[in-house]
């Protein structure tokens, strides 16, 4: 791995259960992320995906592209564009640093509105981490 590299792009569709359970699993009940009518009422179109959906779809995007030895050191986000139901997110990532077995990437995940997230996540690969 060497700055410069790019992760191959993980495609996710986004499905009102995908929705729903992200915010159930991380208990956020707020009604914008699983009462379509309730969400539209105040003013968005459908239900949208919450922050902590999106930082544990990035946190995998990096596990699956570093491999089961990989150790997520620092995740930090921000959010854009709204993740609703029936589009699709498309997370890329390029390696901007790397100092020994540790890599920072950047993130980018996009959705037909324009980008949903970006942040840096900061990764560690060591052959002495059992899994």
């Amino acid at each position: 791995m060497k700055a410069g590299d790019e992760l191959p792009p993980l495609t996710i569709p986004l499905t009102r259960t995908l929705i729903v359970a992200g915010a159930v699993a991380s208990r956020d009940y707020q009604d914008v992320h699983h009462d379509a009518e309730l969400a539209r009422e105040k003013g968005s179109p459908d239900i949208f995906m919450n922050i902590l959906t999106t930082n544990g779809l990035v946190g995998r995007y990096i596990t699956d592209c570093f491999g089961p030895r990989a150790v997520l050191r620092k995740v930090a986000i921000r959010l854009g564009a709204p993740n609703y139901p029936g589009d699709t997110m498309t997370l890329t990532g390029t390696v901007t640093e790397v100092d020994g077995d540790t890599a920072q990437v950047r993130v980018v995940g996009a959705n037909r509105l324009g980008r949903h997230v970006t942040g840096t996540v900061t990764v560690t690969v060591s052959a002495g981490v059992p899994r």
